[in-house]
This record gives structure tokens, C-alpha cells and sequence, in this order.
């Protein structure tokens, strides 16, 4: 495996390399079992725990142990199915290329996670894209600020959690919004129109919000 932390790719191309997969298992609206389970909640899913589908021993011993699919086990696994757990039933030689992997998890990743924009969430979680002192993580937001504050948010986000091309935003973790709002205070994140609006709030503001939208799962 990769030295490095496995990372999330282009979906898009994601998509093209499932294709290598898609004889044995299915994803999205309608999927269902087939040789290899479907994929769809894959992410923070225990490893032979799928009801209804018939592992191999080794599979469904690794899950009782406690193997669970993350970005790391999910790479791992993509790298050398027999590597990992060495009598699955899954005969495919793997794929060697860390692009291939991350691209092919950055697809798979819009089927489980909600919401899927957040690198710092648990069961994808990556490594957060700014580092924040301990003096802002531990502001306390004030939800009825950032309701006051949210009006803007909302003409985008919606509150009901829906994110019909847009992403849902309600039930962050707080620390994992400050984050990614201060990602886009820097510029790390390429968002023009986040940029700008995160831009304009001080920290206590993206408190409140954070708190705000943390209240509305």
C-alpha cells in the first residue's frame, strides 16, 4: 500500500474505471447483489456483514474481528484483494495504480457518506486541508446568531438536508464546518463564491453557523 494517506480522486473518472468491477458488483438506484455484493453505504460498512449475501469465511472472519470499509481498508483491499484478506472469494488481481484507487473511491464515496463534501467525516475521513489553532476550535457558537446569519447560506443550502445539486449542509460536526469554512477563508478549497462569502466572516460568526446548522440534523 501507499505510503502516503489514500485521498478521494475524480468520480467522474472514478466511473470509468467501475467498469472493471461492474461484472460482479453494482452501485446506485436499484442495485442489487451479484456475484460480489452491491456497493451502495460501502463506507463505514463492516467487512461480511451485508445481510443476505454469502461471504467467504475469511471475509466474514475479518469483519468479526472488526475490519471495517474506510478510504484506508477500501485502498488497501483495491490494491491486493488476497493481500488483505487472503481467501476472498473476490479473484481480481487489484488495481496497482493509486489514481485508479482514488478515483474509483471518489465514486463509490457518493453512494454512502451524507454529506459527501466533507473530507473530515467519518467513515471517509481525510486529513482536515488546515491546521486551526486550538483558541478557534474551542470558540462555542451561538445557534440563534448563526440562524441570523444563515439567511444567506440558506438561499443555496437547503435546511431540510436535501441537496439536489447543491450540498447539504445541515448536522456537520461543528469542528469538521469550521474546518472547511476556514479552507475556503484561505483559498484551499476552489470555490470563488465560498471563498468570498467565508471570507467575510470572523471566526466567531463561522461559530455560530457552525452551530446553527450542526442544531438542524
Amino acid at each position: 500500500m501507499d505510503a502516503a494517506q489514500p485521498g478521494l480522486g475524480n468520480a467522474q473518472a472514478g466511473a470509468d474505471v467501475f467498469r472493471k468491477c461492474q461484472s460482479c458488483h453494482s452501485v446506485g438506484a436499484g442495485a442489487e447483489d451479484r456475484v460480489g455484493p452491491h456497493l451502495n453505504g460501502i463506507f463505514g460498512r463492516r467487512a461480511g456483514a451485508h445481510a443476505g449475501f454469502r461471504y467467504s469465511e475469511d471475509m466474514a472472519m475479518m469483519g468479526a474481528d472488526g475490519l471495517t470499509w474506510t478510504l484506508d481498508t477500501l485502498d488497501a483491499y483495491l490494491e491486493n484483494p488476497k493481500a488483505l484478506v487472503s481467501r476472498t472469494r473476490m479473484n481480481f488481481a487489484g488495481l496497482k495504480a493509486a489514481q485508479d484507487r482514488a478515483d474509483v473511491l471518489a465514486f463509490l464515496r457518493q453512494y454512502s457518506d451524507r454529506p459527501q463534501n466533507i473530507p473530515e467525516a467519518a467513515p471517509t475521513a481525510m486529513a482536515p486541508e488546515v491546521t486551526l489553532s486550538d483558541d478557534i476550535l474551542a470558540i462555542v457558537g451561538d445557534p440563534e446568531y448563526g440562524a441570523y446569519l444563515a439567511s444567506e447560506c440558506e438561499t443555496c443550502h437547503q435546511r431540510s438536508g436535501a441537496d439536489d445539486g447543491i450540498p447539504a449542509i445541515t448536522g456537520w460536526p461543528e469542528a469538521d464546518f469550521v474546518v472547511a469554512m476556514h479552507a475556503y477563508k484561505q483559498k484551499i478549497r476552489p470555490h470563488p463564491v465560498m471563498q468570498m462569502m467565508a471570507g467575510r466572516l470572523s471566526d466567531e460568526e463561522i461559530a455560530a453557523l457552525a452551530a446553527y446548522f450542526r442544531g438542524l440534523d
